[in-house]
């Protein structure tokens, strides 16, 4: 997944679309090639598709409640409107603030067809940006008939729908940090460690480095990893205790060098196996790397936290849920493409996390410049995205804690929410550099909450409550091609059995040890 990527004007739907595949595209299709080994082509290639297509309807889910939501922000404005009409004309007094906390009640007491009439043809334009926290607190909060929202009753935690909501996107965010964190470090510590002494060139040659191998005279691989780690900390860790604003240009950048990393991965890999230089022999099945390669897959195709952002400005929707499944089968092929020409252009054993630093080899690329390109291509791209997703994780400590009307002490605010936002991931960081285990921890644990449970949550309570407020014979012009009831069940069925499946392998793998 890449950097959440604001589309800072209306444009047309190719536009966003572009900007879609470039906001899915990301960090985790670097480490989809070794995932792809581990796993087996066939049982790959079959999970990538079937998570693809999970992804694709959970995304529909989330349109659907954006439009809603704009429907609902939409109604209590007209509701309003029309109170203030009547305070005019009989001298009666009208509360807005508690219009606006009770709108869904007095909607019951509202004739429906008074609302229809004011031209509900219109009414689910997605206009308004409304993120997934505030549709969480609109729909998770309400009195329908939403299984979650009846636990949150039971315990009487009116919230508890929305805190499970930041937790996820906050563990998530944690892990993308950590992620991010670890993948700087061992791209420098690969590149500088094999351009010195007799590992000249040899980073991308199948040869095994352990941790502590020298790398400069005295100093390990190792410890060269963890000065990089510091320095990587000290360099960027100040920008979480400030805002980052005005980065368009700068993602513009990155983006394009992105690009030309995949595309030059693809060339090069493609040119080996046609010369008959390939080396990769990979297996169909592999079931042991199946929780791995879940997690990528899921990590790879997340963009559900970002559609306000992408989706508000474009111009037209009309057709939006089947272009995105175009954008769908165009990632989808990218992926295939990027990681059948790895597997069959290296050996399994050669093929390293960070798949970008296969190509560090002189015997792969004779041309020096490239083969820093590619070998620090995750270094210049990634220490752009870090600032941005540390600024999302803090301002989500933020909201979490929030209470109406309140504000935070200075050391609150300035120095503590910062802090438990950089120190966590950068432990992990320091702990471990095994990229492929934190994306597919972070993808099969917080990935999956976000990518299946939260949107199949939000797409039940929206109808719900869409109906108590317009009744049941109106139709939302975004509605998710998948309306039936029965698949919302079977995502949140898959969600579950994903995280019971994920979990018991890690228990089993572990006592094996």
């Amino acid at each position: 997944m890449a950097a959440n990527v604001h589309v800072g004007l209306c444009g047309s739907l190719q536009v966003g679309l572009v900007y879609m595949f470039n906001l899915i595209v990301g960090t985790g299709a670097l480490t989809m090639p070794k995932a792809f080994a581990t796993a087996g082509w066939l049982v790959s290639l079959v999970l990538l598709m079937f998570l693809g297509f999970m992804s694709y309807m959970t995304t529909t889910f989330v349109v659907e409640a954006m439009a809603a939501a704009n429907a609902q922000l939409r109604w209590k404005r007209m509701e309003k409107h029309k109170d203030d009409e009547d305070e005019d004309s009989s001298s009666g007094v009208s509360d807005s603030d508690v219009l606006l906390q009770d709108g869904y009640e007095r909607a019951e007491t509202r004739p429906i067809l008074s609302v229809q009439r004011r031209g509900t043809s219109n009414i689910f334009e997605i206009t308004e940006r409304v993120e997934m926290g505030q549709m969480a607190s609109m729909f998770f909060n309400k009195g329908n008939l939403c299984v979650l929202c009846c636990l949150c009753t039971t315990f009487s935690f009116p919230a508890v729908g929305v805190n499970l909501f930041y937790f996820c996107i906050i563990i998530y965010l944690y892990g993308d940090l950590a992620i991010y964190a670890a993948a700087v470090p061992v791209s420098l510590m690969q590149v500088t460690c094999s351009a010195t002494g007799n590992h000249s060139c040899s980073v991308g040659d199948g040869t095994k480095y352990n941790d502590t191998d020298k790398c400069w005279g005295p100093i390990r691989r190792i410890d060269a990893y963890r000065l990089y780690l510091a320095a990587f900390t000290l360099l960027l860790g100040p920008f979480t205790f400030f805002n980052v604003q005005k980065t368009k240009y700068l993602q513009i950048v990155t983006s394009l060098m992105r690009w030309i990393a995949f595309i030059l991965m693809i060339i090069l890999a493609l040119i080996r196996i046609s010369t008959g230089q390939a080396e990769g022999h990979p297996s169909m099945a592999q079931l042991s790397g199946i929780r791995n390669l879940f997690g990528v897959c899921v990590y790879s195709f997340m963009c559900q936290h970002s559609l306000p952002s992408l989706v508000t400005p474009i111009s037209k929707k009309k057709h939006i849920n089947k272009l995105v499944l175009l954008d769908y089968i165009l990632i989808l092929a990218f992926y295939s493409l990027l990681s059948f020409t790895a597997i069959y252009c290296f050996r399994n054993d050669s093929l390293m996390d960070m798949y970008t630093l296969n190509f560090t080899n002189c015997e792969i690329i004779n041309v020096a410049f490239v083969r820093y390109f590619l070998g620090l291509f995750p270094v210049f791209t990634i220490s752009t995205n870090f600032p941005i997703i540390a600024v999302t994780l803090r301002n989500n400590w933020k909201t979490l804690f929030h209470r109406e009307g309140g504000t935070y002490p200075w050391v609150v605010d300035r120095i503590v929410f910062p802090a438990i936002t950089l120190i966590p991931p950068v432990l992990v960081a320091f702990c471990t550099h095994d990229l492929e285990s934190l994306v597919g921890i972070t993808g099969a644990y917080a990935g999956n909450g976000i990518q299946y449970l939260i949107p199949a949550f939000l797409a039940y309570c929206s109808r719900k409550d869409t109906e108590l407020v317009f009744g049941s014979g109106t139709l939302n012009k975004h509605r998710s091609p998948f309306h039936h009831s029965f698949w919302i069940v079977f995502v949140l069925i898959w969600g579950f059995s994903c995280f019971v499946f994920v979990t018991a392998n890690i228990v089993l793998s572990e006592s094996k040890l």
